[in-house]
């Protein structure tokens, strides 16, 4: 449809004449154009020529009730009617970020203290490095700055919480990481634990891995640990067996924060409410964003506990403010949005469905695809699934990333009507859909994957193709 009468463009024109896309491949879109999506209802949604698909990403990871939600629609419209926006500096504020913060904290394990809100990951990421250096500051720890992450982790795209993630692609060509900022090992038991080597012990050897990691750096430098209770973008990578306890001990050896990067676990993903509860960690602050309006509005939280808020408040007559906020925090009109959302998530108990139907869709996936030449791996919690495809069964023999197997599966997977999301660091198909998922939607979903696998791995057998050379 032609709707630009000065250039006689159609959208999909003037999208690439217009656009810069993130995380694309501008090569690809120059040749390609987009996918203009135009509706959603549910777990579906529909493209601008009238295609309908099963959205198995939920988006980016985040519209964790499903689309068409007139419930959240609704809060929306009745606050930008009468209080649209208002800033939350000198002390302002508003009722729906008032009830937004209690409510959040009434979600959170014990001992968080404090909320401030933002707009997305990232800048809530950027936020929490700013409160880690800060705190240090007042507690006379100037030099207690560097910041730890795991290789493979994705903590967001801006120039701190950038060089927090772990992926070469978000780091190649925007100099990244800055050098205060430090990675060890990811948690990938599939390609990095050693042979033979139990979880339990993978567990105390990444353990290890940190702690040296700290001596080297000065235990006197390192103020915080960031980390994904489940890894995403990186891969959906399970950590092993006592994991987080593990490292929280070598932490509070040495004065270090706990970061929970919650941004994608959070409100249910992962069948309980945060990711903390899964895996036993206890968070010195935890980043929220994504399913905390399911994508409807944006917003994102740091949230503090206790032990930050109390150095804050007792160091608090030293400063003359808290010099750090953003013209959007605590927005009423998106608090509002998240507040509708929470009600959802509540009231349908979307965290215990996500727990249900994702050990249903594992299950499924593994009795339809764990035999498939091309499957490796296929792990995941809750409604967060990774299936990993491979060169090698036996040998776990990586795929060329060159062949774009993962791209290429992508694109199948639209023909057979359904979203998946195609990782960049190895080829492994990502799943996470709404937490709405119903057994019906779990065929649908296997089916169109297995079709789109099957259907690449007969075109790379017919063109004789070297999986693991290109």
């Amino acid at each position: 449809m032609t709707i630009d009468p000065h250039h006689n463009q159609t959208l999909e024109e003037m999208d690439v004449r217009t656009l810069l896309h993130p995380s694309t491949s501008i090569s690809d879109h120059l040749a390609n154009g987009p996918r203009i999506m135009v509706g959603g209802s549910g777990v579906h949604v529909t493209d601008s020529k009238g295609n309908r698909y099963l959205d198995g990403a939920a988006g980016l990871w985040c519209v964790n009730v499903g689309y068409g939600r007139t419930e959240i629609a609704d809060a929306i419209h009745r606050q930008s009617t009468t209080l649209p926006y208002f800033h939350s500096f000198t002390s302002m504020s508003n009722e729906p970020s008032i009830l937004l913060a209690d409510r959040v904290l009434r979600w959170t394990p014990p001992g968080m203290s404090k909320v401030i809100f933002g707009s997305g990951g990232s800048d809530a990421n950027d936020t929490n490095v700013k409160i880690v250096w800060y705190y240090n500051n007042m507690r006379g720890l100037p030099e207690k700055k560097k910041i730890l992450s795991r290789k493979r982790a994705y903590h967001g795209v801006s120039v701190a919480s950038g060089s927090l993630t772990g992926l070469p692609i978000n780091h190649v060509a925007f100099d990244l990481p800055l050098p205060m900022m430090k990675h060890t090992h990811s948690v990938d038991t599939y390609r990095e634990k050693p042979a033979g080597m139990s979880e339990a012990d993978f567990t105390a050897y990444l353990a290890a891995e940190l702690e040296a990691l700290i001596l080297a750096e000065g235990p006197d430098t390192v103020a915080a640990f960031i980390a994904e209770p489940l890894m995403g973008t990186g891969g959906v990578l399970v950590p092993p067996e006592g994991y987080f306890p593990a490292i929280q001990a070598v932490l509070d050896r040495y004065d270090v924060l706990m970061i929970a990067d919650e941004v994608i676990c959070g409100f249910g993903r992962l069948g309980t409410r945060f990711g903390s509860d899964k895996f036993n960690i206890r968070p010195d602050i935890m980043t929220m964003a994504k399913g905390l309006s399911s994508g409807y509005l944006p917003i994102s939280a740091s949230v503090i506990n206790e032990k930050i808020w109390t150095v804050l408040k007792e160091t608090a007559p030293k400063m003359p403010g808290f010099g750090h906020g953003l013209t959007y925090s605590a927005h009423p009109t998106c608090a509002a949005a998240a507040l509708a959302n929470l009600d959802i998530l509540e009231r349908e108990n979307l965290v215990d469905n996500a727990a249900r139907a994702g050990a249903a869709l594992k299950a499924r996936l593994k009795a339809e695809l764990g035999d498939h030449p091309l499957v490796g791996d296929i792990r995941g919690e809750g409604l967060m699934i990774g299936v990993e495809l491979v060169a090698d069964k036996a040998t776990k023999q990586e795929l060329n990333l060159g062949l774009k197997v993962g791209p290429r599966v992508m694109a199948r997977g639209y023909h057979e009507g359904i979203l998946v999301r195609a990782l960049p660091h190895r080829t492994v198909m990502a799943m996470s859909p709404p937490l709405i998922l119903s057994d019906d939607n779990i065929d649908e979903l296997v089916t169109g994957l297995k079709k789109a696998i099957g259907f690449v791995h007969d075109e790379l057998v017919r063109d004789k193709v070297d999986l693991a050379n290109g």
